[in-house]
């Protein structure tokens, strides 16, 4: 055989090793990238599925719009890294580290967001427990207004002057809430002083027909009158009528102006305090 045959049969012989390491790397590089592709793929399409089924069975429960958006974007983002993560390990990537990773960026963001994750968890408790809605007035939180909207993190509150109040979550379920419109109705609260020298049962008697001309001031509870307190200068009888809470400023400013002519119009005097002042003369031995 020519050398030059030689050499040529050598070459092949010795490149035939390599060329069957090619096929099997890319054999086996191919079956990792098809198996990626399908988790990647399949898993995809399943936490989309779970979203949509999530999101199916919280309304039906008549969940908070805000929370069935949140939650459910939640659980589609933890879904799709599961998800990754996986399929990354199918390209036999070392997941573990990534991980580990994951982790302590987790750890170091919750530590610097201390405050953030405190009110997004007040906030959750309040749109799944419901103290109040948008529309109440209440009082919470250092500040008292009318609820415009409840977020993740904050609620904005406008006051009775036209302000916009916005309340860290935190602070909202951290103390107490007051709901005035919570339970439909409301009590208002009133006392009317008359002198000594008038006569109780007439100034009840205007009183209570004070109340009864009003439509806005429900017969039920029934509203009471009645003396609660003999003072310095005044005997003081309650007024305490119960209305929609929607007409409560109305029916307490109205009925004081009304209490105040009537007992005009009846001669019945409405005591200040004063003081007697008696002088003596002192006379020198």
């Amino acid at each position: 055989m020519p050398t030059n045959e030689l050499q040529v049969a050598a070459t092949s012989a010795a490149d035939t090793p390599m060329m069957e390491q090619i096929q099997v790397m890319a054999l086996d590089w191919g079956a990792r990238i098809i198996a990626f592709l399908l988790v990647l793929i399949i898993g995809m399409w399943i936490a989309k599925v779970i979203k949509k089924g999530m999101i199916k069975a919280m309304e039906k429960k008549g969940v908070d719009v805000t929370l069935i958006g949140f939650l459910s974007s939640l659980v589609h983002v933890a879904l799709q890294a599961f998800v990754v993560i996986a399929a990354l390990g199918k390209l036999q990537v070392q997941t573990a580290s990534f991980i580990a990773i994951l982790g302590a960026a987790g750890l170091a963001i919750g530590l610097a967001l201390q405050g953030s994750l405190a009110n997004f968890a007040s906030g959750v408790l309040m749109i799944i427990f419901k103290p109040f809605k948008i529309g109440d007035f209440i009082e919470a939180g250092g500040a008292t207004g009318g609820v415009v909207e409840i977020g993740i993190f904050t609620t904005t509150m406008k006051s009775p002057d036209n302000k916009k109040m916005i309340v860290p979550n935190a602070q909202v379920m951290g103390g107490k809430i007051t709901n005035f419109n919570a339970n439909g109705t409301r009590r208002v609260d009133l006392v009317a002083g008359i002198s000594y020298d008038d006569d109780i049962d007439k100034a009840k008697a205007i009183l209570n027909e004070i109340i009864a001309a009003d439509a806005r001031i429900l017969k039920d509870p029934e509203p009471t009158v009645a003396v609660v307190e003999m003072a310095d200068s005044s005997v003081n009888l309650v007024v305490r009528p119960w209305c929609s809470g929607d007409d409560y400023w109305g029916v307490y400013f109205d009925t004081t102006e009304t209490i105040k002519k009537k007992f005009d119009e009846n001669n019945i005097s409405i005591p200040f305090p004063q003081r007697d002042v008696h002088l003596y003369e002192h006379k020198e031995a």
